[in-house]
């Protein structure tokens, strides 16, 4: 069915690259059965609603803060992902960030 013409359709569904960068990596493990989508969603959820107790914007605009951190919190309660290890690699990606000229992608140092 073709969408309405009387809902909007935004220019870019995501406000931001990471948020797509975001969505398509936890989408991709979950097709790769790493985990199960709906483990995801449950997890996402509780996420959510734990941030909306806390007096979170209901605006939106810090969906994908939750999502990330829920994400991290995620891999990490499962065993896929370390808490030292997402720390090392939060740090690395911010000193590449603050040292990349504007306008240039920002990359990580290959490592060894």
């Amino acid at each position: 069915m073709p969408p309405s013409e009387d809902i909007p359709v935004p220019d870019r569904p995501f406000a931001a690259p990471w948020h797509a960068e975001l969505f398509a990596t936890t989408h991709a493990l979950a097709q790769a059965g790493v985990f199960s989508w709906t483990d995801w969603a449950a997890h996402f959820g509780e996420a959510l609603a734990f941030a909306d107790k806390q007096g979170a914007p209901t605006d939106g605009s810090t969906y994908y803060e939750i999502w990330l951190d829920a994400f991290e919190s995620f891999l990490t309660a499962r065993g896929l992902a370390g808490g030292q290890a997402l720390a090392n690699l939060k740090g690395a990606w911010t000193e590449a960030y603050l040292s990349t000229p504007h306008g240039q992608p920002v990359l990580l140092p290959t490592r060894a």
